[in-house]
């Protein structure tokens, strides 16, 4: 019996490591090279990310925690914008592109909204498979933080906070 709970926390606490591992991110390396199609047709791409802090979210309309999250992310798009962060939605592969411009236009999204249609953007971005998967990129292009599932926004804040007022 105490193996079983000895074998039970030894589980819990290497799937909360991996949990913290994975919330954690990616450390400081660069952004992959991506051309994001836009919603209205132009293109983007990751070296015009480079001199804002960027939230690159991955995302889904079937996806209900990111249909709940993105409040808060026009909120922190809203809240930030004009001290030079951005913020660049990219809809997975799977999800159908005219569902993506019902959703952003029905919910006014101020910012930047990319269709993956080849899935090469997700596959690049870490092949990105779960929704939602958000990037937050410092003004060098580096990836600063990854969080899969919605971001502890008070914690996110900060976080961009901290590389606004950097050089």
């Amino acid at each position: 019996m105490a193996s079983k709970h000895w074998i039970a926390g030894v589980v819990i606490a290497a799937a909360a490591g991996m949990g913290a591992w994975v919330y954690s991110g990616a450390g400081q390396s660069a952004a992959p090279q991506s051309t994001f199609v836009l919603l209205d047709g132009s293109t983007r791409s990751t070296a015009d990310l480079q001199g804002k802090v960027t939230l690159v979210n991955f995302w889904a309309t079937s996806c209900t925690t990111c249909v709940a999250e993105m409040p808060e992310i026009v909120s922190t798009y809203r809240k930030y914008q004009g001290q030079g962060f951005d913020t660049l939605a990219v809809a997975m592969s799977y999800d159908p592109p005219s569902y993506v411009v019902n959703f952003a236009e029905s919910r006014k999204l101020p910012f930047k909204v990319a269709l993956d249609n080849t899935g090469a953007i997700a596959k690049a971005w870490g092949d990105v498979q779960l929704t939602p998967t958000t990037y937050v990129v410092n003004k060098r292009g580096e990836i600063v933080k990854r969080y899969v599932g919605a971001p502890d926004f008070e914690e996110l804040h900060r976080l961009i906070e901290k590389l606004l007022a950097q050089a």
